[in-house]
């Protein structure tokens, strides 16, 4: 479906690609990604079907130069090294890679795959997001971690030693028999490497888990949200800003990858379960995904890697753009609405209105971001733009 004539004319946004290794030494309990446990990978196959993947995608790249690559999991850095160079390389020899590459790579704190850190560098990873989730070992434990503090902290020395200038520390809060004082331990931790990102996420009981099944006990609603209040203070004292609902960094070091999802980019998706979104010169988009398990994934021939795929309808494109940008604490403006969307931005001012007027959004010459408290609400608030 084109937009009708007249519509503002949706520009080319940035291209990312996203890969996806769905391996794990052993799944968390809290885990809904789609990541399966294995005690052998066949890591050099895999990497060939991946390559292949993003062969049958080339026509949806157009030529575009990629910004960003983000290799995610399962456990990506239980691959090796030759491994990862070889996609790598397979990799820049299908795509126009462009110059300042953003490439990230998820990795546990294992002792093993830490020793690998500058063979991911020297591969081309210029980025790590470090999967620590607590510096406390009983909490490891409760979340069904195979690492201890010891190594989470070993990871990041590590880290820094390969020559990872940008680094990110993946923390999560409201664990089971977590207190505000053991939270704000965690953030203590992680702010003594001054690390140039923070990811800092609630735990939340998602289905077809372990937790799901048999759930934790959790900290209750108001001390959740005392350990938000503590922690986002704590933070911002340590000049950590937050920039999305739960990613804080220095200046200069946000991560591009995902800042292009929260403003509606465009990216490729390779890999068993991978997502991708494609706009195209006409106006539509396209949301595509991958088939999901690894062995009919490492099955498939060459075309025939897509599982499935949707055009969204412009009731669809706003609620999905809101669906990121509104995670933003800058929001989005109606210029970058109309040229990610390809729609006109009188078409949500009806909404936009009423959630000013709710005290959910704030609208002014900055553009349109979730209030204080939006942001408490912003399920409900992101709600208000998708069809009935």
């Amino acid at each position: 479906m084109s937009p009708p004539p007249g519509s503002p004319t949706l520009v080319t946004p940035p291209l990312g690609l996203y890969i996806h290794l769905p391996w794990c030494e052993r799944k968390c309990p809290y885990c809904d990604f789609n990541s399966h446990e294995a005690s052998a990978i066949p890591e050099l196959d895999y990497v060939d079907a991946l390559l292949r993947d993003l062969e049958g995608d080339l026509e949806l790249a157009r030529g575009r130069p990629v910004e960003t690559l983000f290799i995610g999991g399962g456990t990506p850095s239980l691959f090796s090294v030759r491994a990862i160079t070889r996609l790598l390389a397979g990799v820049g020899s299908l795509l126009q890679l462009a110059p300042g590459l953003e490439a990230t790579m998820e990795a546990n704190p294992g002792s093993a795959e830490a020793g690998k850190f500058a063979g991911f560098r020297a591969a081309g990873i210029n980025r790590l997001s470090l999967g620590i989730q607590s510096f406390d070992d009983a909490r490891l434990r409760a979340l069904g971690r195979v690492h201890d503090s010891d190594q989470a902290r070993a990871a990041i020395e590590y880290a820094r030693a390969a020559g990872f200038a940008s680094f990110n520390i993946d923390l999560m809060h409201g664990l089971p028999g977590q207190t505000v004082a053991s939270a704000e331990a965690d953030l203590r931790a992680a702010l003594a490497f001054d690390p140039p990102h923070l990811s800092w996420y609630q735990l939340t009981i998602e289905p077809n888990t372990v937790f799901h099944k048999r759930p934790p006990l959790l900290p209750v609603e108001d001390a959740l949200a005392d350990i938000q209040q503590a922690g986002e203070e704590l933070l911002a004292g340590a000049g950590c800003r937050q920039y999305e609902v739960s990613a804080y960094s220095r200046p200069g070091f946000r991560c591009r990858h995902n800042l292009n999802y929260w403003t509606f980019g465009d990216y490729l998706g390779i890999g068993a379960g991978a997502h991708g979104k494609i706009s195209s010169a006409d106006g539509r988009i396209l949301r595509y995904h991958k088939t999901r398990q690894p062995a009919d994934y490492l099955a498939a021939g060459s075309g025939t890697f897509t599982a499935g795929s949707r055009q969204l309808a412009p009731a669809d494109i706003t609620g999905e753009f809101m669906l990121n940008a509104l995670r933003l604490n800058e929001g989005f403006t109606r210029e970058l609405f109309e040229a990610r969307t390809g729609l006109d931005a009188a078409a949500i001012e009806p909404q936009v209105q009423e959630l000013g007027e709710r005290g959910l959004l704030v609208c002014d010459d900055r553009g349109v971001r979730a209030s204080d408290l939006g942001r408490r609400f912003l399920d409900s608030v992101i709600a208000g733009f998708f069809p009935d």
